[in-house]
Formats: C-alpha cells, structure tokens, sequence
C-alpha cells in the first residue's frame, strides 16, 4: 500500500488526488514540511513524500509521472505525440503557475522577514494574468488536452486553487468553468474532505 507524507494544503494534494482518481489504496499521513517525520524520509524535509515497498519518491511532478507511468492512467503513452505535448504542458504550468505561485509565497511567508521583497507581488500577479490568458487560448477542453485527463490537469487545477486563496487574478471564464467542474470530481472531493475530518 502506498503511504504519502504530507499535508493537504501542500502540493501533496496533488499526489493524494492522483491516488484518488486510480481509485488505489493509500494511507496517509498528515505531515508538515521540514518536520521530523518528513526530514526522516526526505533530507531537503520537503513533501510530498510517496513511499511504494522499499522506493521512497519526492516531488510532486515526478510522483504523479511514476503512478500515471506505473498505472498506466492519466497519461498518454510514453513515446508518443500527445505525451510530448503533455510533457511540454506540464513543465509549461509548473514553470509559468507554480513557480510564480511559490515566488510569491516565498516573498509573502516563507523566507526570513528581512529577506522578502513584497514588492514583487505586483509583478507576480501581472505574469500569471499574462500566462493564464495564454493557456486559455491553448485549452481544448473539457480537459487540457482535450477528451482526457493527465497529469498536466491535476497540477493546473491545483496551481488555480493556490491562487485563489493566494488573491491572484483567475477571470478567464473558461478557465473558470474547467476548474470549477475539476473540483466536482468526486476524487477531488474526497481528498478535500480529509483536511475537514
């Protein structure tokens, strides 16, 4: 059984939903970055922590890659057209959302006091309203890639997530609606029910 370290307000609500959605069995620990528990299976005590038998796997995007691999869901096949394009989409989002995201994260929370420059914000919210729009011009639908959902899907809906709490400017309608419906899904739900219980 897989055990994923973690907390659902970290990026391991993207490894938990992936779980989800293949409908695999999973226990789950609720675990803060840099604490013991995560420092004991990760130096850097970065989550999420995916443990499968004796294989402990870090980072989000490679832990969603290894279970869409391994299950063979989610994704497009390896060598072929469409999972170059879902690559490309994926290291697309991660570069120009979640990077952005963390950036700001960083200026606003993370780093020591005397290090943040809050006036980055400013320019940070500006670049991810230039590159939502661009993604939006991309979007197929109902999906990103168009009739299946990948990997790319659960790291986009999860960055949209991260900038509405984080204030960040969502208002392509689109985009709206897509997200909205991904977060209907019932895997989506159920891996938000675990930070309520």
């Amino acid at each position: 059984m897989y055990k994923v370290y973690g907390s659902v307000a970290s990026r391991a609500f993207r490894v938990l939903w992936m779980l989800e959605e293949l409908g695999e069995t999973y226990e789950y620990h609720d675990t803060k970055p840099q604490s013991e528990a995560a420092r004991a299976l990760n130096p850097s005590g970065k989550v999420p922590i995916l443990v499968d038998g004796d294989a402990v796997l870090t980072d989000s995007t490679a832990i969603l890659t290894y279970l869409a691999d391994k299950h063979g869901k989610l994704t497009y096949p390896a060598g072929s057209v469409e999972r170059a394009r879902q690559d490309a989409l994926t290291h697309t989002l991660l570069d120009e959302f979640d990077a952005v995201l963390w950036t700001a994260a960083r200026h606003s929370f993370v780093l020591p006091k005397e290090r943040r420059v809050p006036e980055v914000s400013g320019s940070l919210k500006w670049e991810f309203a230039r590159n939502l729009d661009r993604l939006a011009e991309r979007f197929v639908g109902p999906f990103l890639q168009g009739e299946q959902m990948t990997i790319a899907d659960i790291i986009c809906v999860h960055c949209l997530n991260w900038a509405f709490g984080a204030k960040f400017p969502v208002e392509n309608e689109r985009l709206l609606a897509y997200t909205k419906a991904m977060r209907g899904r019932e895997a989506f739900k159920r891996v938000r029910a675990l930070s309520e219980g």
